[in-house]
This record gives C-alpha cells, sequence and structure tokens, in this order.
C-alpha cells in the first residue's frame, strides 16, 4: 500500500529569523527601563548610538560582499546585537567608544567569518572585550544607583548626553560627584585590601543579594529569559548549565570561607551573570547544537566566569568565558556528535 506524501521537506518551520529577533528584544525591554529607573537614561543613548552604528556597518558590508541590504537588515540580528551591547557598557560611556566596539562586532566579530550564521564568537561580546581592554578608564564610569540614600547626583539625559558626544559633564558635575564603583569592583577591591565580605557588604552599593539596582535589572533579565524558555527561542540547558556551573562554584567557595568569598546569590544577581545565560550564552550560531554540548558549554561559561572573578584582573568575567567557550564549541560538538542510527558508535 501507497501512502501519499508531499514533497519532502514534509515540515517546514513558521520562525523566522525575523520573528526570533524581534522576540528577543521584546522580552530586552522590562529589564532596560528597570536600568532607566536605576541608572538614568544612558543605556537609551548607548542603544541609539550602537544601533546606528551596527545598521551602518551592516550596510556598509553587505553592499561590500554584493548583498542585498533589505533582507538582512530586515532580520533584525545587527539590532539584537546592538542592544545587548549597550547593556554591557556603563550608562555614561563616549559615543565613538561605543560606535567603535560596534563596528569592530558586526564588521569583524560578523562578517568578516561570512556573515549571519557564520560567526565564530558571540558578536556583541567581541565588540564589549574590545572596548574593555583598550580603553578601560571609559568603562569605569557608572553612576551610582538612584536608591535614596547615596551620596552621588545622578545626571539627566541632557548631561548622559553631553558627555557621550563631547566627554564632559556640565559646569558643577564631575565624574567623581556622579560615577561610584560597581559591586564587583567593590568587592574585589575590599577583598584584595583583607578586609572581610560582611565589612565589604557595608557599602549602601550592596542589596540583598548583589549590588543595588543591578539585581533588579537582573531579575528582570531572568524573567525575560524565562518568556524566551516557554516562547522556545532557546533551550533550557544552557541558561541552566551557565547558572549552575557559576552557582556550583561560589557555593563550593562560600561553604569553605564565607568571610573571604561572595555568596552564591551575590554572583548570580551582580554583573551580567544573567544577561549572559539567557541572552549571550544561548546565541545558536556560536554555541553547541547537540544538547549534551550546551550542557558542557554553558558549564564551562559559568566555571570560567567564577574563575576570572576570582583570581583574574576584571571584576567581571562573563564576556571573557563565553569568548573561549565559543572557541571550544566546534569541538564539543564533535564530542558530542549523536550516534548515527544504525551504526555502532
Amino acid at each position: 500500500m501507497r501512502f501519499a506524501s508531499a514533497a519532502p521537506p514534509q515540515w517546514r518551520s513558521t520562525a523566522t529569523v525575523g520573528a526570533m529577533m524581534r522576540t528577543v528584544l521584546y522580552a530586552l525591554v522590562p529589564a532596560l527601563l528597570v536600568h532607566v529607573w536605576f541608572y538614568g537614561g544612558g543605556i537609551i543613548v548607548n542603544t541609539a548610538i550602537a544601533l546606528l552604528a551596527a545598521i551602518v556597518t551592516e550596510a556598509a558590508c553587505l553592499r561590500l560582499a554584493g548583498k542585498p541590504a533589505a533582507p538582512f537588515l530586515a532580520d533584525g540580528s545587527a539590532l539584537v546585537t546592538a542592544v545587548l551591547f549597550a547593556f554591557c557598557l556603563p550608562p555614561l560611556c563616549p559615543a565613538w567608544v561605543t560606535a567603535l566596539g560596534m563596528v569592530f562586532a558586526i564588521g569583524v566579530a560578523k562578517h568578516a567569518y561570512g556573515g549571519l550564521g557564520y560567526n565564530l564568537f558571540n558578536p556583541a561580546m567581541a565588540g564589549y572585550v574590545l572596548v574593555l581592554v583598550s580603553f578601560p578608564d571609559a568603562m569605569t564610569v557608572w553612576p551610582a544607583p538612584d536608591i535614596g540614600d547615596l551620596d552621588y547626583v545622578r545626571p539627566d539625559l541632557a548631561a548622559t548626553l553631553q558627555y557621550a558626544l563631547t566627554g564632559t559633564l556640565p559646569n558643577g558635575l564631575t565624574v567623581d560627584a556622579v560615577a561610584s564603583a560597581t559591586t564587583l569592583d567593590s568587592a574585589k577591591e575590599g577583598l584584595a585590601l583583607m578586609r572581610t565580605m560582611d565589612e565589604v557588604r557595608v557599602s549602601p552599593v550592596f542589596g540583598d543579594f548583589g549590588g543595588a539596582g543591578w539585581e533588579w535589572v537582573n531579575n528582570f533579565i531572568a524573567i525575560g529569559g524565562f518568556a524566551l524558555l516557554l516562547r522556545g527561542i532557546i533551550r533550557w540547558h544552557t541558561p541552566a548549565a551557565v547558572l549552575g556551573g557559576l552557582l556550583g562554584m561560589a557555593t563550593l567557595a562560600w561553604l569553605l570561607d564565607p568571610n573571604t568569598h561572595p555568596s552564591p546569590g551575590f554572583h548570580l544577581f551582580s554583573g551580567g551573570a544573567m544577561l549572559g545565560a539567557f541572552f549571550i550564552a544561548t546565541d545558536p550560531v556560536s554555541s553547541p547544537t547537540t544538547a549534551r554540548g550546551r550542557l558542557i558549554y554553558g558549564a564551562g561559561i559559568g566555571v570560567l566566569t567564577y574563575v576570572i572573578r576570582t583570581f583574574g584582573s576584571y571584576a567581571d568575567g562573563v564576556a571573557f568565558a563565553v569568548l573561549l567557550m565559543n572557541l571550544a564549541a566546534p569541538l564539543i560538538d564533535r564530542w558530542t556528535r549523536p550516534r548515527i542510527y544504525g551504526r555502532a558508535a
């Protein structure tokens, strides 16, 4: 008996790259609004500059490659890269630093490898690491969170825009008056000075778990990440392994000596842990394709993040951990390749 069937393939996904990218952007909106609430409109300025630089660079690269610009610009991948990159920058950041990071992210980390679907490294993290290593002073101007009991002045949108375009603040304002160390920096510096975590946490920049303000941003990033899981945009393996690897290392060290090691909650809700777990490490192009591979890949990112935070020169290690595991992704896929049906091995 013959059964009628359509020409292969019989099943086609209704999801498109553009639809998935728009969903990712929507999932980031609540966290972006919370970021504005605590740190002012700097992320809006950075996002606008990053979006403009991303679109111009994407169009230029497509033109050089002889490809039509409209379909590729409409897929939204450059926009997602720009927004993720803006989340990593301090709210007070020179416009030329933001633009340079995006030119590198789109022009080199993405199009030098062949464009969307061919990049070896996560473009947003490649651009961020470039500016972090090259211009460390520009990456430290973080306004204090607006929590009501800090003796810092939060610059308004006009002052933020002026700083982005000219590198200066309005008369009467100095960088020292508006900026403070991040929670990760405060903890790292305090522990280096042989203080205990109880002494370090006296600073009002600390919240219940992580940094005051930033822990709320991380909460809403996690909510957006769970929305992506429910929509099927990302799989659970990578974010669970990233957070599990970081949590496992932090818990072990904290249990051994809570005086000299921050709590597990501090590591999860400070810095870019949630953003890295749900929105960066889950990039389908630069991460493994197998379920076991994603678990190994994510766990590697979590462990490396803890190691860099604890023993490295930088306060946060998410970007470096992602790029290092991007290098390992092809090998992980090879190790975890499923057995072909009908073969013994």
